[in-house]
């Protein structure tokens, strides 16, 4: 399922979780409000490589029936990842259109006026979790 950022504020005002699968200098540079940081891929010498912990760090930190919101950069990793978590039996997972940044056909979350912050990734916490 995929949702407009203003349906993702509602969820998350009724208890989902913003999940934003950008690379942790994406994220620390602005996310929305309460947003946990678990990456898709990584920033390596400006190139984006595949996170191989994605998975086991979502299934040590995320029960498989929490209701998360997965969000990105403009709404494709955000897509892919909601489809590996579907996959891998989570039940509750919507991804955002647009995500962040925004995309041609859907605003993001920052230029919606959403709340946004700044500040580190809780991903090496999550990480250090992982089974």
């Amino acid at each position: 399922k995929r949702v407009t950022v203003a349906e993702a504020r509602a969820l998350l005002e009724a208890g989902h979780t913003y999940l934003d699968v950008r690379s942790i200098p994406e994220f620390e540079a602005g996310h929305p409000e309460g947003a946990t940081n678990v990456p898709l891929m990584h920033s390596q010498g400006g190139q984006m490589a595949p996170n191989a912990d994605f998975l086991a760090v979502m299934e040590a930190c995320f029960d498989k029936g929490q209701r998360l919101v997965v969000g990105c950069k403009s709404g494709q990793r955000s897509q892919r990842a909601a489809e590996a978590l579907a996959q891998a039996g989570y039940l509750n997972v919507v991804d955002v259109l647009g995500g962040y940044g925004g995309d041609q056909t859907s605003p993001g979350w920052a230029a919606s006026g959403l709340p946004i912050q700044v500040g580190p990734s809780d991903y090496p916490g999550l990480l250090a979790q992982k089974k």
